[in-house]
């Protein structure tokens, strides 16, 4: 017999996601034969777009099954520097692109080159559950940050030169932002970038969301202000490619060759059909698509956040991006659910509603907390509330 406690430390430290749990216990109700209303895992409801799907399969038929380079394919390295330029009209050499198996992969290589073991990655609570795992993973250590609405749930200037100390190698922030989707405009990119400077240190940008902005917001990336900071991105999200398992990550210059010899040696590389298939994903006919989408996801979030606030919840800082509402629903708590574990839980149940506790991303104000995915569509987001109205 196995004795668990020989299992390494860093495995046992990595918290679970609550969300699957709950995904779980949703799945179970299915089979069951009940109806079940997903607005808890993060991931858009549409299938990848046909272009894509059929630059797979052509990459199939023609052989393309074989590894790339480390790095990713140079094709789609390119045609992700084209990206920058065309999209923000910032050059960005595709030599400093590196095409990793989703954003995690990104994320791996980042904290695998740049946090030592025992040190600090900055972050905000609440914020994605992943970050602080993977920093724990490599041996290092988080440093959270309480946010709230006042600082739009992001890390401030002001935030850097409270917290950070000798022991902090890098600052992690997140626009748009997981669970809240609140973004940080140019000024505030600026002001973080010159404070994590100041304190010689990197700064880090999880811009997996990016193209999924609303009311006519187009979220700027920080290397239009800050050549030197290291960005995560993804196919996942805007681009529809869950499955597929494929996103990428820009660095300065000087760390190309660690970033390569960190791939080689982690994951080799990203898989071969999802980078020609993703060649794909800038063309115009996708980007028709995808755009069409994006005002999809606007129309939901416009319908859900007054449909969410007439039940009792408050939303002090309405999503400016991504596909969140994180909301306050101490109103709707009680002897019965006193908590938003116990909450999510009762409309699981009783409603036929998943959503996610805030216990996932955090600890501070975790339990006063949930998070709704608008990855349904309109009539079943309604239908939820409707069901939610009859159960409180």
């Amino acid at each position: 017999m196995i004795d668990p406690s020989r299992i390494a430390g860093r495995a046992q430290a990595i918290t679970p996601f609550h969300v699957m749990d709950i995904l779980a216990q949703a799945k179970r109700l299915e089979t069951q034969g009940k109806d079940i209303i997903h607005m808890e895992v993060g991931e858009p409801d549409f299938d990848t777009p046909q272009p894509i799907i059929e630059a797979g399969i052509k990459a199939l038929k023609a052989g393309k099954t074989h590894y790339t380079p480390a790095l990713g394919l140079p094709e789609l390295r390119e045609a992700i520097a084209a990206w920058y330029e065309t999209r923000y009209q910032v050059k960005v050499s595709a030599n400093r692109i590196i095409v990793t198996p989703g954003a995690s992969g990104a994320l791996l290589l980042v904290m695998g080159a740049l946090l030592e073991q025992g040190r600090n990655v900055l972050l905000a609570d609440p914020g994605y559950p992943c970050n602080r795992n993977f920093a724990r993973f490599v041996e290092g250590k988080t440093k959270t940050v309480n946010v709230d609405a006042s600082t739009n749930y992001q890390l401030t200037a002001e935030h850097i030169e409270q917290y950070w100390d000798d022991n902090t190698a890098l600052a992690l922030v997140a626009s748009p932002s997981n669970p809240t989707g609140t973004v940080l405009n140019q000024q505030q990119l600026k002001s973080l970038s010159d404070a994590v400077a100041l304190k010689n240190g990197h700064l880090v940008v999880d811009e997996i969301y990016h193209g999924l902005t609303y009311d006519g917001y187009d979220a700027p990336t920080v290397l239009a202000i800050n050549q030197n900071a290291f960005v995560i991105n993804s196919f996942s999200k805007y681009f529809g490619m869950t499955g597929w398992r494929l996103g990428w990550l820009v660095v300065p210059e000087a760390y190309e060759q660690v970033m390569d010899r960190l791939a080689q040696n982690l994951f080799l590389a990203a898989p071969t059909m999802s980078q020609y298939a993703a060649l794909a994903a800038f063309n115009s006919q996708t980007l028709a698509i995808l755009e069409q989408r994006r005002h999809t996801f606007e129309q939901r979030r416009n319908s859900l956040l007054p449909a969410l606030r007439s039940i009792g919840l408050k939303i002090d800082a309405p999503p400016q991006g991504a596909f969140y509402i994180y909301a306050d629903c101490r109103q709707l708590l009680t002897e019965q659910c006193p908590n938003s574990m116990a909450l999510s839980k009762h409309w699981l149940q009783q409603a036929g509603v998943a959503v996610t506790p805030g216990n996932d991303f955090g600890h501070y104000l975790a339990e006063s907390h949930i998070r709704f995915a608008y990855t349904a569509n309109e009539e079943r987001l309604m239908l939820a509330i409707e069901r939610i109205k009859h159960i409180i």
